[in-house]
């Protein structure tokens, strides 16, 4: 099977790419100087001369909280053309099988935890990273409406948890929860920090899977696209608090110092837990546990220190 991967240099497409199952497909994962995602055309063009037979797209300008309020109009637009360029051009080259990587954003702030996949747009979003959720629910809805419309095509939508992994981003301005909290603990151990703040009380809720283990849910979808819900969630389950995350991650790097909170931060949704019941129906579950993932992604830090 060929398949077409969009955002392969991702933190969600180099898993995918360095999978083990990677072996079993014809992959094309074209670089941004090979592939302008914001260009229809030039998507349209590169489409009709491969001839996927499958589409999975997990390329976007992603980002933490921090570069999402600074950026709302580049998370919104960009997304969003990124988005309809590349279904629209897969549906228009006759392509007719499509899985689509949304996020766990797309839910409402106030909604009942364990999010189910119905809850979308049944209430206001997250202000702190709006403009990326709507970009993802355009991409889930057009998804939806072309699988609704014409039987022949199969596009769906997989929903993950927060993720963090190998091929994360670690830098302050770009970085994600646990990459962030990795990179400010081993800071404050590298300069005998006694102190490390913590974003806000605390106490928000947050669920996070191993990229490794979404990447597998990735290759079991395509397997089982048919049998695939429209909408599906993937997580692990469970949920921890940001303080737990700062102990754990803090316990794991040995950090002898204490966590103090900057109250004047934004701390983004205060829970935030996918039912993943309908992925786990299926079959399928995640293979690490957080402390396993925890360990692996310090160890790649780590790893990219020394090399640097």
């Amino acid at each position: 099977m060929k398949i077409f991967l969009t955002g392969g240099n991702g933190m969600v497409g180099k898993n995918i790419l360095h999978h083990s199952e990677a072996k079993n497909y014809v992959l094309l994962a074209p670089t941004r100087s090979e592939l302008n995602l914001l260009e229809y055309n030039s998507v349209l063009e590169y489409i009709t001369l491969h001839k996927p037979d499958l589409v999975v797209h997990a390329a976007g300008l992603v980002g933490g909280i921090h570069a999402n309020i600074a950026n709302p109009v580049g998370f919104l637009v960009q997304n969003t053309d990124i988005g309809r360029n590349i279904i629209m051009a897969a549906k228009e080259a006759r392509v007719s099988k499509f899985l689509n990587i949304a996020s766990s954003c797309m839910y409402p702030r106030e909604a009942k935890n364990p999010l189910t996949e119905d809850l979308i747009l049944q209430g206001e979003l997250e202000p702190t990273n709006e403009g990326y959720a709507l970009a993802k629910i355009f991409a889930t809805r057009l998804c939806e409406y072309i699988s609704k419309t014409e039987s022949n095509f199969q596009y769906k939508t997989i929903i993950p948890s927060n993720l963090y992994g190998k091929f994360d981003k670690f830098s302050p301005e770009n970085s994600h929860l646990i990459p962030a909290i990795i990179t400010k603990i081993s800071q404050a151990i590298h300069n005998n920090e006694s102190e490390v703040a913590v974003w806000g009380n605390g106490f928000s809720r947050r669920e996070f899977m191993y990229a490794e283990d979404v990447a597998d849910f990735v290759y079991f979808s395509i397997e089982n696209l048919e049998k695939l819900p429209q909408n599906c969630n993937v997580g692990i389950s469970a949920d921890f608090s940001i303080n737990d995350y700062y102990q754990i991650i803090g316990e794991l790097l040995k950090y002898q110092g204490k966590f103090v909170h900057d109250l004047s931060k934004p701390t983004g949704m205060q829970q935030k837990l996918l039912d993943s019941s309908k992925a786990l129906q299926m079959g399928w579950k995640p293979k690490h546990s957080l402390h396993e993932g925890l360990q692996k992604t310090i160890h790649y830090y780590q790893s990219i220190q020394n090399h640097d």
